[in-house]
């Protein structure tokens, strides 16, 4: 729960006469779910009433998407630039902790391979999140339909996997905090006009001390199949959590296929399973998507198949820290190990048709299966 929130505007001193009137939102002595911090983060507070002119009033055919904790919508500010504004739900308290998050957390992160966050709103009950704009949308909206993922040859999509795991080492451990991000997926990745790679969507995650190594919590988060075993079932969440949700976005990249895709037959309840099956067989090339055959190096794609198959082991000590995935896509001699055969998880009522339609199904009707050879 997010406590003794407060706000308050400051002047910015040190600057030239104009830009000390600025008003800048300042937010402080506030309370996650599992540390206490007593830190000021500062960046510019938006008008209301431009970013409403900016979005033509909220209009639907300027917003970009919708998700649990509100929408999106592309504007315009005055002077042209165009940005991208999260419109958070009001009267609800996980809305408010979603966007202190997201204020606290990109407010003192800075990589390429984040989304850079520009600045916020707050008026009555309003709560807005102005973002930097990305042309290209997510990585979803290219990856997961037919007509548009022919835009992602081979080459974009390594570029991608080592963008992502270079933005999750810059959580982990090269930044001043470190952060568990705990929603990492494929609508949550953004792609800038050269089609690169920024982490999004920080509103459910969690900073750990510096001799915090995992966390407990009984209000499991996340997305079905993103989620490690450890997490879903008992609420046990570490950096080793966002490794396995990196694992299924690996697999999904390769395959261009969702985690719970209704193309898969009963014999493989999501695609952890079927890749696991063709890797151990030795027919790894057949998980491939058809669309990048012509364009994939083989040794490349072994490589991101073998660390997908690492990044979704059961055991969190067996999946390697981001640093090391991070080696192992630089120089393709090191050393890596041989997966274990992995867990995966599947509905307990499961259904091939019915399982398959709604990634974000809830954990509660979840169980652990381990993958038998055929």
């Amino acid at each position: 729960m997010v406590e003794n929130l407060y706000l308050r505007l400051a002047y910015s001193p040190g600057k030239q006469r104009n830009d000390e009137n600025k008003k800048r939102t300042v937010l402080g002595n506030f309370t996650t779910s599992h540390e206490l911090f007593e830190q000021k983060v500062e960046f510019p507070n938006i008008n209301f009433e431009e970013v409403a002119t900016a979005t033509n009033n909220f209009s639907d055919s300027n917003m970009l998407g919708k998700g649990g904790f509100g929408k999106v919508y592309k504007g315009k500010l005055e002077g042209g630039k165009e940005v991208a504004v999260k419109r958070l739900g009001t009267g609800s308290t996980q809305g408010v902790e979603h966007f202190t998050n997201e204020v606290v957390l990109i407010a003192k992160l800075q990589h390429k391979n984040l989304v850079r966050l520009l600045g916020c709103c707050i008026h009555g009950e309003e709560k807005l999140l102005i973002y930097e704009y990305l042309p290209n949308r997510s990585l979803d909206y290219f990856l997961f339909d037919d007509s548009k993922k022919s835009m992602l040859d081979w080459r974009t999509r390594f570029n991608i996997i080592k963008g992502v795991a270079r933005g999750l080492v810059y959580l982990h451990q090269d930044s001043r905090m470190t952060i568990i991000h705990r929603d990492l997926k494929a609508s949550n990745i953004l792609l800038d006009e050269e089609m690169s790679p920024k982490i999004s969507d920080f509103g459910m995650a969690r900073i750990f001390g510096s001799n915090q190594h995992q966390a407990n919590t009984k209000h499991v988060v996340g997305t079905y199949g993103y989620m490690s075993p450890e997490y879903a079932m008992e609420g046990i969440f570490s950096v080793k959590s966002d490794t396995y949700s990196f694992g299924v976005l690996v697999l999904e990249l390769i395959s261009g296929s969702k985690i719970s895709s209704p193309h898969l037959t009963m014999d493989f309840p999501n695609l952890i399973a079927r890749a696991w099956s063709l890797w151990k067989d030795g027919n790894a090339e057949d998980f491939v998507d058809s669309i990048i055959l012509e364009s994939y190096p083989i040794s490349e794609f072994l490589l991101c198949i073998h660390l997908g198959l690492l990044c979704v082991q059961e055991d969190p000590s067996a999946r390697p820290f981001m640093s090391s995935v991070v080696a192992m896509l630089e120089n393709e001699t090191t050393a890596r190990p041989t997966p274990k055969q992995p867990a995966y998880f599947v509905p307990r009522n499961y259904m091939a048709e019915g399982a398959r339609q709604d990634a974000n199904k809830s954990v509660n009707s979840m169980s652990l299966t381990t993958l038998q050879g055929r």
